[in-house]
């Protein structure tokens, strides 16, 4: 059993996962990271917060909220392996599709050039 290392401040976070410091407070308020406090009350961050955090920005882009995120991770291990990614992975391709599929059925009826909305 290995002990998870909080080290890496907001703003290594920030540089790693090529975010602003914003967005690093702004995730972990939302769950996406976790944070420990030092005694100072400055936030400390394990080494997977950055690997979230850019995939976090990869499934807001296939339009997940960042709630939705939130809960992609909430089992998530402290210490992911390779598996775990792979799990996160298969999900959010999963989302994704489903997501396109939706999109491709309101093309379709948008296109059809059957009226939209009846009055």
């Amino acid at each position: 059993m290995s002990i998870t290392m909080y080290v890496r401040t907001v703003g290594e976070v920030a540089a790693e996962a090529g975010v602003a410091a914003s967005a690093v407070r702004f995730y972990e308020q939302h769950g996406v990271i976790r944070a420990e406090r030092t005694s100072g009350d400055q936030r400390r961050f394990d080494g997977s917060a950055a690997c979230r955090i850019k995939v976090a920005k990869v499934a807001q882009r296939v339009g997940l909220t960042v709630r939705e995120i939130a809960e992609v991770f909430a089992d998530f291990p402290q210490e992911p392996s390779c598996e775990d990614w792979g799990r996160v992975a298969e999900t959010l391709v999963a989302e994704a599709e489903a997501r396109t599929a939706a999109l491709r059925a309101y093309l379709a009826e948008m296109s059809s050039g059957a009226k939209l909305c009846e009055l």
